[in-house]
């Protein structure tokens, strides 16, 4: 079985953990991460928008969603090729 197959009659582990709202995340005050800056930096520059640096965790996770919408990237984006 591979690491990413789920036994049949076992939920996926995202029904198990589902997604918290950013504005209930414990660490969300604290300052956006590397990944998130740098994923946030180039999402910024497609959507010609400022990047804002003294975002947090929380506000990057949000502005990363609403540029992923502007932008088309993300999941509601256009499939990618593998």
């Amino acid at each position: 079985m591979e690491a990413d197959d789920v036994p049949p009659g076992n939920p996926p582990p995202a029904a198990l953990n589902p997604e918290k709202d950013p504005d209930e995340w414990t660490t969300g005050d604290e300052a956006m991460t590397g990944p998130q800056r740098s994923y946030l930096q180039t999402l910024c520059r497609e959507a010609g928008e400022e990047f804002d640096a003294s975002l947090t965790k929380a506000q990057a996770s949000k502005k990363i969603d609403e540029l992923q919408q502007k932008t088309g990237r993300g999941e509601s984006g256009p499939a990618r090729q593998g």
